[in-house]
């Protein structure tokens, strides 16, 4: 019912994770030390109005012996209500399936973690551990920092969850997600020389440029990023890719070669790469077709892209957007060992995966010192996707699948 006010597109739409806090308050302050009426520790953290972050620790007796629940995210990305079958911002039951934005991704992960919390304060069991739940602002978008997870590390907030096993609660069908792949944004800008389209000799057309330099570029990127025999051990379906995937240009006639376009796409390198390494890889590429632009295969008796009468060649500029690192998780960690004891158990299988999708802020943590590992309950399939919806069955699975972490982790 808040997901249409949490949507996450800046600058049109700023998200208000209070709202999703002020829910989440109200299920657990009847147990906490705020109202007396229980043990859980509540700190509503705060660092862009209307834009909390909630940390949620019910105490154990063992000092230093703890375990954390977080990335459990209270933003969403947009939905257009034109493009689903029901309405996205309110919620709706079909047999098993929960609808709605937010549903998979990831505001029914706050419900499921918010319900595991109310449990503890309200049974109080003796525990060793220190349980403790993170629900946080701003993952859906890199482009404002400082107000979710990013801070809370910032500020310290998190030190000591890296004593014990973290797990991120924001993935999907049950299993245990071990790897995803870094990612980088690119935008390859393509100058050549704009003329008519019957005297193409004297024209350097951009468009055709840009292809011959894509197809340059991804050769070397192969070359130089080939399968890694890792990526079995961890399942990626896929090796790293580099692709195109939006093209733009000034305008003009079709009788007109234009004299600029611009192509855009990512790169999507499995963690066993550096993603650094990568982009000055692709610098060096650029650079040298640049160098040597007449060596470049074009295509034609007369697509050049030099033309030495004018003393003109075409030019390549590339520059980074988005880059987000990939994470391997540690396969040798106790959080992993009984995450997935406790998914067989209850699921009735275990078979860990990783994604050449990208998941925001994890890597980070891991090279901050915290034990990242990573799963969730909603569906792959309806992730970012119109008709979002979840299954009650499968959260319900991961409720009691939290609960035997936290009773495995007591030995």
């Amino acid at each position: 019912g808040e997901s249409i006010h949490v949507q996450n597109n800046p600058p049109e739409l700023i998200p208000q994770e209070d709202r999703v806090v002020k829910h989440v308050l109200n299920s657990l302050l009847p147990f906490s030390t705020t109202t007396g009426g229980g043990p859980l520790i509540l700190n509503h953290v705060t660092y862009f109005p209307g834009r909390g972050n909630l940390i949620v620790e019910y105490p154990g007796t063992v000092p230093g012996k703890i375990l954390s629940f977080v990335g459990c995210h209270m933003d969403v990305v947009t939905a257009d209500p034109k493009d689903w079958d029901f309405d996205p911002f309110t919620l709706s039951i079909d047999g098993d399936k929960l609808r709605g934005r937010g549903t998979t991704d990831c505001l029914g992960h706050v419900a499921l973690v918010t319900e595991l919390m109310r449990k503890l304060g309200e049974t109080k069991p003796d525990l060793k551990s220190t349980v403790v739940a993170v629900f946080i602002a701003n993952e859906e978008s890199g482009v404002v920092t400082g107000v979710g997870i990013d801070a809370l590390v910032q500020h310290g907030l998190l030190n000591k969850l890296k004593e014990g096993p973290m797990f991120w609660i924001d993935s999907s069908d049950k299993q245990p997600c071990i790897g995803n792949a870094g990612m980088v944004a690119w935008k390859l800008h393509v100058i050549g020389k704009t003329f008519h389209s019957g005297i193409t000799d004297k024209a350097i057309n951009p468009l055709e440029l840009a292809m011959d330099a894509i197809k340059e570029i991804q050769l070397r990127f192969y070359r130089d990023f080939p399968p890694h025999p890792q990526e079995q051990v961890y399942g990626f379906p896929i090796p790293s890719t580099m692709k195109p995937t939006q093209w733009s240009y000034p305008g003009g006639g079709i009788n007109q070669i234009p004299g600029e376009c611009t192509i855009s796409g990512d790169f999507r390198l499995t963690p066993f790469y550096d993603v650094k390494d990568a982009m000055k890889k692709l610098q060096e590429y650029v650079d040298d077709i640049n160098d040597n632009i007449q060596k470049l295969e074009s295509r034609g008796p007369v697509s050049k892209y030099v033309l030495p009468d004018e003393n003109l060649k075409g030019r390549l500029t590339l520059t980074f957007d988005e880059v987000l690192p990939g994470l391997a998780c540690d396969l040798n960690s106790r959080g992993f060992h009984v995450l997935c004891k406790a998914t067989e158990e209850v699921v009735g299988h275990v078979k860990p995966f990783s994604i050449t999708g990208s998941l925001p802020l994890i890597r980070e943590l891991q090279d901050e010192g915290f034990d990242v590992q990573s799963c969730g309950y909603g569906l792959m399939e309806t992730y970012h996707a119109k008709n979002e919806y979840c299954l009650f069955t499968d959260m319900s699975q991961g409720y009691e699948v939290l609960g035997r972490i936290i009773t495995q982790l007591e030995d």
